[in-house]
């Protein structure tokens, strides 16, 4: 199995699940705090590589939440300076092994990348933090 360098928001409920599945599944785990690296714009980019702009911003930042910041808006430069400046608007977690990264918590994504005990997932989604699924199932629908 595989050595991931996972960086997460220490506290959150959402990385939290996920190191547990990833642990499950055999992989160790070098923990480190995504909230204090201090991020160049040009590593922060290889954990995004071909994804929209939008899937690499935190859907549970409050100006995210609130509208004030709205990611379908920036362009990759923009929200990468935005992203070093303040990372909580980063998508949990980042993750490397060896030189690959990769950023969020899709199952099937990382189960094709590292290999998942899909019994150890359980039903609720671990790419979403339990946060931003209450704010999901709180909003009006079609809107």
């Amino acid at each position: 199995m595989a050595t991931i360098i996972f960086w997460e928001k220490p506290g959150c409920q959402g990385n939290a699940r996920q190191k547990e599945i990833l642990i499950a599944s055999g992989h160790e785990l070098v923990v480190r705090d995504l909230l204090s690296e201090p991020w160049r714009e040009e590593t922060l980019a290889l954990f995004f590589g071909e994804r929209p702009v939008v899937q690499w911003f935190n859907p549970a930042h409050p100006k995210v939440k609130s509208g004030e910041v709205v990611p379908a808006t920036f362009e990759a430069e923009e929200a990468l300076r935005l992203m070093v400046d303040e990372p909580l608007f980063i998508v949990r977690p980042l993750m490397q092994a060896g030189e690959e990264r990769l950023a969020g918590f899709d199952v099937t994504q990382v189960h094709n990348w590292l290999g998942l005990k899909l019994d150890s997932v359980g039903d609720r989604d671990p790419a979403n933090c339990p946060c931003v699924t209450r704010l999901r199932a709180s909003q009006p629908q079609g809107t």
